[in-house]
């Protein structure tokens, strides 16, 4: 593949974590993590900070293999390097028709929901699904013919999406004014004691915290990536984790456990109206709107990358095509329509599965995420393996972090098992026999060029 440039520096590869991570999720699970937990605002702080394990000691691990490794691609790259190019390939091929077109989808479609929302348009399905395709697609035009415009849109959607969440935070920590009355519409849900069934809020809590591995597909054109992709995995996860505690304490501290878990997601709307007054509600949604439109550009800032970067490996078909750079644009254009394309397939499947119901709530993105946690463990235990062999000296880097990831990733997918087990373990399946056809292809590519 051609030298690619180094465009972005630290401050945009922390950005594209934080970004990619705070979208709508904090926003709308608070009140799924209250009702899973019963009311309990502690057990809520201590499923986050579970939910944390698996994002900031997964990076600090991720982190050992990023500043010894001397392939691109980020995690892909990892594999090829440290586990096998077969592996690579097989992870590649998951990360390109399941893993980054889900998000993107899915995504794109939560945009449209509360697009229409604020312009109080009928939100039927079928219009989510064209406004949120024709979101994503613009988004995909701007990171292909324009990369710097991208990396702006990042860097102000984050900053951006950050003022409401840290304006809810701060205000909450010093409110003194009393609850807001539950509606008298509103069925009012008390606290209860739920056991051990607090362990599913673990599912909403993955969906919140996933993202931060797409910043490693840009690590070959960050200024310097060996410090600065270091840093940014380090700094990105840990911000990520202050914002949304000190969120979720804002937020109760403002409207209390039982007016969240009774009014559900329209309690966002009363924080608007107590913090800008009688239009405050539309005023929020713009920030939620931001910070989705942040996600989607940073999802589509890997995702279009993805192809390109397999290509340069010979990790699939015609990979002489899709390696070559546009001189003007600096990106495979062939790539770029590979991603959209795949993406576009992905969003079709969403909607079938949104107007079945058979995912029951969820959606496609959930267990494509659940299904990636148990693909980086394997990334974890060569961290460890490494520690023994006396190629990381740190023991809390080379034993403990990944320890504690592999603990994250596990809890993850037994959430995601104990929330929908039946669509998670075909979905699972799914995952590896597309990584099978990826090792597949591998072998069959090496052993014909051994023979040539």
């Amino acid at each position: 593949m051609e030298n690619t440039k180094e465009h972005y520096g630290l401050f945009t590869a922390t950005t594209m974590i934080i970004g990619i991570v705070i979208g709508s999720g904090i926003f709308f699970k608070s009140d799924d993590v209250l009702l899973y937990t019963g009311g309990n605002v502690l057990l809520g702080v201590l499923v986050f900070c579970i939910g944390a394990l698996s994002i900031i000691f997964g990076s600090l691990t991720i982190t050992e293999l990023s500043i010894r490794s001397k392939k691109d691609g980020g995690v892909i790259g990892y594999y090829e390097e440290f586990i096998s190019t077969e592996a690579a390939n097989a992870f590649g091929w998951f990360q390109t028709l399941v893993y980054y077109p889900t998000i993107n989808a899915v995504i794109s479609w939560v945009a449209a929901i509360y697009l229409l929302s604020l312009f109080h348009v009928d939100e039927t399905l079928e219009a989510q699904i064209i406004i949120g395709f024709i979101i994503f697609t613009f988004i995909y035009a701007i990171n292909t013919f324009s990369y710097k415009m991208g990396g702006h849109i990042q860097n102000m959607s984050t900053i951006i999406k950050l003022i409401p969440l840290l304006l809810i935070a701060s205000v909450g920590f010093f409110w003194k004014g009393s609850i807001p009355i539950i509606p008298s519409d509103v069925t009012v849900i008390t606290k209860t004691t739920v056991g051990f069934k607090w362990l599913t809020a673990l599912a909403p809590i993955a969906y919140s915290f996933d993202g931060w591995i797409i910043a490693t597909s840009i690590t070959n054109e960050v200024k310097n990536p060996k410090r600065n992709m270091s840093l940014a995995l380090i700094i990105g996860p840990i911000v990520v984790l202050s914002v949304y505690l000190l969120y979720f304490l804002g937020l109760n501290q403002m409207l209390g456990a039982e007016f969240i878990m009774s009014t559900g997601n329209a309690g966002i709307n009363m924080v608007g109206t107590l913090l800008f007054g009688k239009n405050g509600s539309s005023i929020l949604m713009i920030f939620i709107i931001i910070a989705i439109v942040g996600v989607i550009n940073g999802v589509s800032l890997g995702n279009i990358r993805l192809p390109q970067t397999l290509a340069s490996k010979n990790m699939i078909p015609h990979s002489d095509k899709i390696s070559k750079l546009h001189p003007k644009y600096e990106v495979s254009i062939p790539s770029v329509w590979i991603s959209y394309v795949v993406t576009l397939i992905w969003m079709l499947i969403h909607y079938i599965t949104q107007k079945t119901g058979i995912l029951h709530g969820g959606d496609v993105s959930e267990i494509a995420i659940v299904f990636s946690y148990c693909c980086y463990t394997i990334l974890y235990i060569k961290v460890i393996r490494m520690k023994k062999q006396k190629i990381i000296d740190s023991f809390f880097k080379g034993i403990i972090c990944p320890i504690l990831a592999l603990a994250g990733s596990s809890i993850i997918l037994c959430g995601g098992i104990i929330s929908n087990p039946f669509y998670v373990i075909c979905f699972i399946i799914l995952c590896s026999l597309i990584c099978s056809l990826g090792y597949s292809y591998s072998k069959f590519t090496n052993q014909k060029n051994c023979q040539l």
